[in-house]
């Protein structure tokens, strides 16, 4: 999907709201999709996963700021579960952990210059965050036993894996239509 076509989703006008609100509820809504279909993939481990959804949150990040970012993320989140059936359950907890830490790396990084927080570095950071706030709230809730931070290096590496993909895609969709 070009950029231009997620901009065009997102800015065609439809019923009572702000332009903002359907803006925003396109991009939430086209992040659901694509955490659906990233819930369909096979996976190497259990909750490691490329992030799709993540990309449109970058977007969103860096065209209209983090307070809409955070909207997407975190309607992204409940419409995820809500469509899967896993409200409320151990994952959409583990979701909503992994979100709120990308969220609060992002706003952290957003208080430094752009110059050092480019799409891919952003998308790291976030990443990286997800993934130890998911890894906390299982040590902490799930399985509370030392043991579990000892796939803290492969998932890791997933997420730096996952977060340079999910940066460069992000970073070549700004530029194709950089104003």
């Amino acid at each position: 999907m070009t950029r231009s076509a997620i901009d065009a989703a997102a800015a065609a006008p439809v019923g009572p709201g702000s332009v903002e609100d359907h803006r925003l509820a396109r991009y939430a809504a086209l992040a659901i999709a694509l955490s659906v279909l990233e819930n369909a993939l096979p996976s190497p481990l259990p909750g490691v996963k490329p992030g799709l959804a993540n990309l449109v949150v970058l977007l969103v990040l860096w065209r209209h700021g983090w307070a809409a970012a955070a909207w997407v993320s975190l309607l992204r989140i409940l419409g995820t579960a809500l469509v899967l059936g896993g409200l409320f359950t151990p994952g959409f907890a583990l979701s909503l952990a992994g979100g709120l830490a990308s969220l609060t790396a992002l706003a952290v990084a957003g208080c430094l210059p752009r110059r050092w927080f480019g799409p891919v570095t952003l998308s790291l950071a976030a990443a990286l965050a997800h993934m130890a706030g998911q890894l906390l709230l299982a040590r902490a809730w799930l399985i509370p036993h030392d043991a579990l931070l000892r796939l803290a290096p492969v998932l890791a590496a997933a997420a730096l894996l996952f977060g340079l993909v999910n940066g460069v895609l992000a970073a070549r969709l700004l530029s194709e239509h950089a104003p």
